[in-house]
């Protein structure tokens, strides 16, 4: 079965990758906010330490949960496809933050 990738697929694609990097900033505030620490020590421990980074990027991640959700729900599955493949297509950088 071969798929024709289509205009929206790239659109879901290109949300799905520029959402967690949106995203990232905010789930760092919010987490200096509950862990009573400044912004600043959450961003070096982002950029610094593999382990941080590698959780923190998980969390922006689960914005796409919610546009999948969305577009899921507006019967837009090309969208949804797109947005699926580029959370796919974030493995290969989670696998080298954490091994490498």
């Amino acid at each position: 079965m071969k798929i024709k990738i289509k205009k929206t697929h790239i659109i879901g694609w290109g949300i799905g990758l520029f959402s967690p990097i949106v995203f990232l900033p905010i789930v760092l505030l919010i987490l200096s906010f509950i862990k009573h620490v400044s912004y600043g020590y959450m961003w070096e421990q982002f950029t610094s330490f593999p382990e941080f980074t590698s959780k923190y990027f998980s969390l922006a991640l689960i914005s796409n949960l919610v546009w999948f959700y969305v577009f899921l729900n507006k019967e837009n599955y090309e969208i949804a496809r797109g947005i699926i493949f580029a959370m796919i297509c974030f493995i290969p950088y989670m696998l080298y933050v954490n091994f490498f």
